[in-house]
């Protein structure tokens, strides 16, 4: 008598840049493929033919994605699991050896264990609107240190500096420019577009990183929807002890592209001009007063785009 037939089958997969290792639990059965074309077609119809309950693998960067769109292409059950969640689960099983063959088989076993939500994959130009965001902010971080070498270098070594920051500001100008077609040219992006836009220190960046990287915004509450950009307090108490409340975790892109559209709102837009100066008068430090403006900006575009509301500072104050 076979007595798997019922059971869940788990399979975890161990990225690499060259090599996928994966473990199917529990049939104990382990293989790796090259991460490539050739070895995610030979792993999926290895996989495909257990019939997986989900498939687990680390978010770890983008060695993932293309077997994760593989799978999502042919209608596979994939996770694109928090690293830190499988490095605490592995803690709480006492697992501290580490191998390719271990960490495939540790990451089917916290697939069977906690049941991880499947991921929605996003379509192909929301990824890529994600994606040019992503490399805009990585462009203006070396940008920023371009400009902090001209502050300290001789004058002698300029010329190096000034070319790069030319080419830099122009790689900068043309991914704008892509943003902006890629909302232009779907109606349903254009809509939130809009009305993201309608709100004073909100611009097309800030738009295009909340409809790439947030598409539930809309469709969930206000108390969701702080939680998942990351600005939620999160209280520590225990017994006598009351801790600071501070934020954690979330969407770190949307939270840093908001907290900078937020500068430019106190500067422009008399609602959170007038919560920043209310907080730092009630005594609350500058960065506390600029994300709790933020968690307010937040549950103000939430509102706005369940209802498909535009901008109304009347509103916006309650």
């Amino acid at each position: 008598m076979n007595t798997k037939i019922n059971q869940s089958i788990n399979v975890g997969v161990d990225t690499g840049k060259t090599q996928l290792d994966i473990h199917i639990r529990p049939l104990d059965l382990f293989f790796s493929v090259e991460n490539n074309d050739k070895g995610i077609k030979k792993a999926l119809k290895t996989i495909k033919s257990h019939n997986p309950e989900r498939i687990v693998i680390e978010a770890t960067g983008r060695l993932e994605m293309p077997f994760v769109l593989a799978c999502a292409e042919v209608q596979l059950p994939i996770v694109r699991a928090n690293p830190v969640h499988i490095k605490r689960f592995a803690g709480a099983i006492g697992r501290r050896a580490k191998n390719d063959r271990l960490d495939a088989e540790l990451i089917a076993h916290y697939g069977e264990a906690i049941k991880p939500d499947l991921t929605v994959i996003k379509p192909k130009n929301i990824r890529l609107i994600s994606d040019l965001v992503i490399r805009r902010n990585q462009l203006l971080s070396m940008q920023t240190m371009e400009k902090n070498r001209i502050q300290i270098l001789p004058a002698s070594l300029h010329s190096t500096i000034k070319p790069m920051l030319t080419t830099i500001k122009n790689q900068i100008t043309k991914l704008e420019e892509k943003l902006v077609k890629l909302i232009e040219d779907s109606p349903e992006y254009q809509a939130k577009n809009t009305i993201l836009q309608s709100v004073p220190g909100i611009g097309n960046i800030a738009a295009a990183s909340i409809i790439s990287n947030v598409p539930e915004l809309g469709y969930i509450t206000n108390k969701q929807a702080a939680s998942l950009i990351g600005v939620a307090p999160i209280t520590r108490e225990s017994g006598r002890y009351k801790g600071k409340r501070v934020i954690q975790g979330g969407r770190a892109q949307v939270r840093t592209v908001l907290y900078m559209a937020m500068m430019s709102a106190m500067q422009c837009n008399p609602v959170f001009k007038a919560t920043y100066a209310r907080l730092l008068a009630a005594g609350k430090p500058k960065k506390v007063a600029i994300i709790a403006c933020v968690r307010k900006m937040v549950v103000t575009l939430n509102s706005m785009l369940r209802d498909g509301a535009m901008w109304d500072e009347n509103t916006a104050k309650n």
